[in-house]
């Protein structure tokens, strides 16, 4: 689609995979529910919207070989390094620069490279609406998802009224935004039924968000007309690594998106999953007779609600429940479904031995 393009954050370490997921192999270069790896889903269900060469990749200096034989149908020149990680904000800024260059008013699709989306039809009215409103006027848009559970894991969008963009189509605006509020917290939201999980995906036009860099973080801002005036000169990669080595580490959510004024949201209803450890695999991959998700062959006895991944191997169970088994080459772990999210407390552990070889 002509003055559309779609930027694929994939910089990401996905530590929350540990053991399958490494720093040289992060989740979003696995095949964690399927056989295409998730940075090809993520790519897959965008094309029929999205010309690949339309696409932008932001990635790791590491990851760009792998990422290169991944996504090969793209233009090698699509795949853009990121110099070293600094949150989403860099990274944003960077494809701003680039896609100002090439089209000032062009609509930008923001999304991570990671995440589970079942129902690509439903993703696609959710896109072209928020690509409507990103073109209605000098808004900042984002996909907001309906909960299905007081998930404490996310944040959390508080819907405002509605602002009708086209006949019968409406988005809303966005009062603000929630930071991971705790259960308590949650069920009040969910009560009040005008919250929605923060998905991390964002719509806008390159102008518009090239001005809210402008007011509200001005040293990104200076940046992006350094790389603006850079590209497609020699000292390109330069200045882009300069103003890496500048900035400070910071989210688009905090840096922009709770600071200015016309945010609106569109609500997406297309069975999506962040996948942000392996208790969220029982929700997005089918369950046995005993409600366990297996990756391996399974012998189960007295056992229920489990999660095991070990390809190739026999995984027996005898008496256990609610709990999550990987077991990769060098590397098992063990542990409950609901304290999945301490894995980054093991690397935590493994950094402070020195323990490097199993990160």
């Amino acid at each position: 689609m002509k003055g559309l393009y779609a930027v694929i954050m994939a910089g990401g370490k996905g530590t929350r995979f540990w053991p399958y997921s490494r720093e040289s192999l992060p989740k979003q270069l696995l095949s964690i529910t399927g056989h295409r790896t998730m940075i090809q889903t993520t790519l897959d269900r965008l094309t029929p919207f999205i010309p690949p060469e339309n696409v932008l990749i932001l990635t790791g200096e590491s990851y760009f070989e792998t990422v290169s034989k991944q996504l090969s149908n793209l233009p090698p020149k699509n795949i853009i390094v990121e110099p070293e990680g600094k949150n989403t904000a860099p990274c944003i800024a960077l494809a701003t620069a680039i896609v100002q260059e090439k089209e000032p008013d062009a609509v930008m699709v923001v999304l991570p490279s990671d995440h589970v989306i079942t129902d690509t039809y439903r993703f696609h009215q959710a896109l072209d609406l928020a690509v409507k409103a990103a073109r209605f006027g000098p808004y900042l848009v984002t996909i907001g998802i309906r909960p299905t559970c007081p998930e404490t894991g996310y944040g959390y969008i508080e819907m405002g009224e509605p602002v009708p963009i086209a006949k019968g189509e409406q988005v809303y605006a966005v009062r603000r935004f929630r930071e991971k509020p705790s259960r308590e917290v949650v069920e009040e939201f969910l009560a009040m039924g005008n919250f929605l999980w923060n998905s991390g995906m964002f719509v806008w036009t390159a102008h518009t968000i090239l001005s809210a860099f402008m007011w509200h973080m001005p040293q990104l801002y200076q940046g992006i007309k350094k790389i603006c005036e850079s590209l497609g000169k020699p000292q390109a990669k330069k200045v882009i690594r300069q103003m890496f080595s500048e900035v400070d580490p910071i989210s688009i959510d905090y840096g922009i998106m709770e600071k200015y004024e016309k945010v609106l949201v569109v609500e997406g209803d297309f069975g999506w999953s962040d996948v942000g450890s392996w208790a969220s695999l029982s929700d997005i991959m089918t369950r046995d007779s005993n409600g366990h998700v297996s990756i391996s062959e399974l012998a189960s006895v007295d056992s229920k609600d489990s999660i095991i991944y070990s390809p190739g191997k026999l995984v027996a169970l005898i008496g256990v429940e609610n709990m999550v088994i990987v077991d990769t080459d060098d590397a098992i772990l063990i542990c409950r479904k609901d304290q999945t999210q301490d894995v980054r407390k093991v690397i935590d552990i493994l950094k402070s031995r020195g323990m490097t070889q199993y990160l």
